[in-house]
């Protein structure tokens, strides 16, 4: 039991089966496609790609027990391509001999490079192994395009507050894998701060748990009392008074600040959140939403600022990222503001959603001719200087306007060349 209770909590309390899996309804909920496919016993190599603490690796497991097959393991950043090589001739052995499947699973899996990832396309093609890839980066654009190609997609999300809750009481009354041996007494505060402030990161939460459990003195009532304060201290982050409704509260009034161009209650809101144990990236990427949702051609700087901003967040971390994001978050405030861009967006999805008979124009076809519909008729605009009139828009829409420029800041310099008949008499000079 010793040896047992040394292995980490969060390891300890992996789930084992569906019925223990908690969050990413959207893949394994009741009558998904993935779900099915357990079902039927049709599992075929998938990549897994999300946040970390969110189950991927867990998930690839609980696949791969249930479908009764030999599981190889292997961490892409320690493995090669021996390893790999070794583990399908074991595969197609007992493929040939007991007729049993193997499942690979590989963590970090986008650490494998073309190499690595080659030697396997083979064995997954002729189906003597199945992959299974567990990653947090998006495979399709950190992984070579062939195994990515052979590999079903599944995108995994942030476990939900609630879901949280769940897993860490489970941990506390479970007396096998957990705490349940330990009079613990923590408040429901306490849970559901902890819960709140591992941003949908259940390893986190369960390894914050862990810690102030491990660093806690029994009272004197020989009971473990643990607090909202003793789990920040364990995340390393302030425990200010903010919950669920505090959390969205502040970051509207962050986006709202921004759009009103209030530089101050904007850098304010913003240290508000982070010193409430938010996710900085959090606020990189409403900054990216607002650069060109409340700014856009008045000043598109405003996106590469914001963009800059979270690639320092994820790139050089806290605190120094602070500077960088409270940089973008003064050159947002301070730009001209246009929400031109929303709009042309928002036109333009309307009539995608609603349009009927939107053709594509003749001479715009992948298909030209020299025929008299129009066929063979596009004109190439270097040929004419850079710019020549024509008809790009389908007929039903030929006369929809959906970008305006406003009049504020570069915007307002912007010369819009519009189809019309004397601007096509002078292009076609």
């Amino acid at each position: 039991m010793e040896s047992r209770q040394r292995i980490p909590l969060a390891e300890r309390m992996r789930a084992k089966s569906l019925d223990e899996f908690v969050g990413q309804e959207h893949i394994v909920g009741k009558n998904k496609m993935l779900t099915r496919a357990i079902a039927t016993g049709n599992v075929g190599s998938m990549i897994f790609y999300g946040p970390p603490g969110t189950g991927k690796t867990t998930l690839a497991n609980i696949i791969a027990k249930m479908m009764d097959a030999n599981i190889e393991k292997l961490n892409a950043v320690s493995s090669g391509v021996a390893d790999a090589k070794a583990i399908i001739e074991r595969a197609r052995s007992n493929k040939a001999m007991f007729n049993k499947d193997t499942y690979l699973l590989l963590d970090e899996c986008h650490r494998w490079n073309k190499a690595q990832s080659d030697c396997v396309l083979q064995a997954i093609e002729e189906g003597s192994i199945y992959f299974i890839g567990s990653t947090t980066e998006n495979p399709y654009t950190s992984m070579t395009r062939a195994i990515v190609s052979r590999c079903s997609i599944f995108e995994f999300k942030k476990i939900s507050e609630k879901d949280v809750v769940k897993v860490l009481k489970r941990a506390l009354s479970d007396k096998e894998n957990g705490l349940g041996l330990i009079d613990i007494d923590m408040s429901e505060e306490a849970i559901k701060y902890l819960a709140f402030a591992s941003n949908g990161d259940v390893r986190t939460a369960l390894n914050a748990l862990e810690l102030a459990v491990n660093s806690t003195k029994m009272g004197k009532d020989k009971r473990l009392h643990i607090t909202k304060e003793d789990v920040s201290e364990c995340l390393n982050r302030r425990p200010l008074s903010i919950d669920e409704s505090g959390y969205y509260d502040y970051l509207s009034a962050f986006c709202k600040s921004l759009r009103g161009s209030d530089t101050e209650a904007a850098l304010y809101y913003s240290q508000r959140l982070i010193q409430a144990g938010v996710d900085p990236l959090i606020i990189a990427r409403r900054m990216i939403a607002h650069a060109s949702e409340d700014i856009g051609m008045a000043d598109s700087n405003a996106l590469l600022m914001a963009c800059c901003a979270m690639f320092a967040v994820e790139k050089i971390g806290p605190p120094e990222c602070y500077l960088n994001l409270s940089h973008a978050i003064i050159y947002l405030c301070e730009a001209e503001k246009s929400n031109s861009v929303y709009m042309a967006m928002s036109l333009a999805e309307e009539d995608a959603k609603n349009a009927r008979e939107d053709q594509v124009p003749n001479h715009l076809k992948n298909h030209p001719s020299t025929n008299d519909d129009g066929h063979g008729k596009y004109k190439y605009p270097h040929n004419y200087g850079g710019y020549v009139a024509q008809q790009y828009m389908p007929d039903s829409l030929k006369d929809r306007v959906y970008y305006k420029p406003s009049a504020n800041g570069k915007e307002k310099n912007l010369i819009r060349k519009k189809f019309s008949k004397n601007i096509s008499k002078k292009g076609e000079n």
